[in-house]
């Protein structure tokens, strides 16, 4: 019996390039969880990338292709793991 599986999309490529602690650029960016001027919370290819700093804007955002650009004074920058997202009870009892 046959049957249509959806294909699976490739991971986007994740790239960073942070000039002078001011600018950061990042590609294979999937979603962006939460931002204001201190933190900058975002789902990339590679898991949850947390941005830190103060005076923090996010200058372009285009999650089609994947890039964000961040501006403003970076102190840290730091991964999470990603986790498999499950219902309601695999969260209780997982």
């Amino acid at each position: 019996m046959a049957y249509d599986e959806k294909p699976k999309t490739a991971a986007k490529p994740h790239n960073l390039s942070l000039e002078d602690r001011s600018r950061l650029s990042v590609t294979g960016v999937e979603d962006v969880e939460s931002f204001d001027e201190t933190v900058i919370v975002m789902n990339t290819a590679q898991g949850n990338l947390i941005v830190r700093g103060s005076g923090l804007h996010i200058g372009k955002i285009n999650l089609e292709v994947g890039e964000l650009r961040v501006e403003g004074l970076i102190s840290d920058l730091s991964y999470e793991e990603k986790t498999a997202s499950g219902g309601f009870w695999s969260k209780l009892f997982g």
